[in-house]
């Protein structure tokens, strides 16, 4: 078994995710490459892309989501909103559906939806959204029900029934417009694959967009069973490999055994959002980040905050504060070199006048609450108040 050097894995994988360049900008292969867009967070998928690409505009993707529909948006893996291209819909659809399909009908089922009140409601969904997308909101007013329209609207997406479209109010709205799927898309159909075959696609394309990985990384990732996994590993052709000084055995497709890894110039600083695909696409976390640090980076769930990556290593974490005199605060867990200092503020500055729309200030801050010690969803702004 070969050993490769953590340094070499390490920029190989910061040029599979385009962070060590920004070479194309090229939206949907970008897109493509890292494995989709983490869209939970409706700002995410757009600061992902402004920290991948050298002159990205929201509109860009925009354009792809709503006006080409070449990227869609739907909900895959471990149960999480994606950004996908058009192509590699059906995969993650076949792959994941049972799994997040039951997460969607235990739920209705509790908020006292029946299956009959789903059965007629969706049906009335589906008859009104012909030809046109509505809001949940417009949905429910024009149908004069008092059920959940918005859970039974999710469970429909999770069938491959509707999807996601524009937000109603842009960039940073989680207020989405619906559309029946197959209009949306008519050119894509969603159960062309049968299960097996889509889990091993799905963990093949995973492989090539971070590995080397361990198995545990790939059932974190997906959210399926090692059996499930393990099925579809014994029919690609996966080679083991060890990294220096991290334990254990990693995955590597076997076309890939030659890792493109080579230093750049100078030292590479990346500014990356809450949920970024680079820091969840692992439950193994050594090969990015110091354990001392791991409660600043992650809450108890596994979700990460908004991070500072200097060599694609996790330094620090940074925060945007809205504000009459908006703000980026950041917090390093150690002292960097006065160039790379002056590069992560450089970075701050733009991120955040990419958000706000105006020149921010950079504010450092010496200290945080760990996130495990927050209510939900406190990783988003892990420095709201330091």
């Amino acid at each position: 078994m070969s050993e490769l050097d953590l340094i070499v894995v390490t920029h190989s994988l910061l040029r599979k995710q385009h962070l060590l360049d920004n070479s194309t900008d090229e939206l949907v292969q970008i897109v493509r490459d890292i494995g989709g867009l983490h869209g939970t967070i409706p700002k995410t998928p757009y600061l992902s892309l402004f920290s991948r690409t050298k002159n990205f505009t929201k509109q860009q993707l925009d354009e792809e989501l709503y006006t080409k529909r070449s990227l869609g948006r739907i909900r895959c893996v471990r149960k999480t909103v994606y950004v996908l291209p058009k192509e590699l819909l059906s995969t993650a659809f076949s792959a994941t559906k049972s799994m997040v399909e039951l997460t969607s009908k235990r739920y209705i089922q509790y908020l006292g939806v029946t299956e009959q009140d789903y059965t007629e409601l969706s049906q009335q969904i589906i008859r009104l959204l012909k030809g046109k997308g509505l809001t949940a909101k417009k949905i429910k007013t024009k149908l004069g029900t008092d059920l959940n329209v918005s859970a039974v609207m999710n469970l429909m997406c999770d069938q491959g029934l509707l999807i996601r479209g524009n937000p109603k109010n842009g960039w940073k709205s989680n207020l989405h417009t619906y559309y029946l799927f197959h209009d949306y898309f008519p050119d894509v159909n969603l159960n062309q694959s049968n299960k097996k075959d889509a889990i091993e696609l799905l963990v093949q394309h995973y492989i090539a967009s971070f590995g080397p990985v361990t198995e545990n990384d790939i059932i974190w990732w997906t959210g399926l069973t090692k059996t499930l996994i393990q099925d579809a590993l014994k029919k690609l052709e996966v080679v083991s490999v060890n990294v220096e000084g991290l334990e254990g055995s990693f995955l590597l497709l076997k076309s890939d055994t030659t890792l493109k890894g080579a230093s750049p110039r100078s030292r590479v600083v990346n500014l990356l959002p809450a949920l970024d695909s680079y820091i969840m696409g692992y439950t193994e976390r050594k090969r990015f980040l110091a354990h001392q640090y791991y409660n600043n980076v992650f809450d108890r769930s596994g979700n990460a905050a908004p991070t500072i990556l200097v060599e694609g290593k996790v330094v620090g974490v940074w925060d945007f504060i809205a504000d009459k005199k908006p703000a980026v605060k950041i917090l390093l867990f150690e002292s960097p070199e006065n160039s790379t200092l002056t590069t992560i503020y450089s970075k701050a500055q733009q991120i955040g006048k990419f958000i706000a729309d105006k020149e921010v200030t950079v504010k450092q801050c010496n200290s945080m609450l760990p996130l495990p010690h927050r209510t939900a969803g406190g990783f988003m702004s892990p420095l709201k108040n330091s």
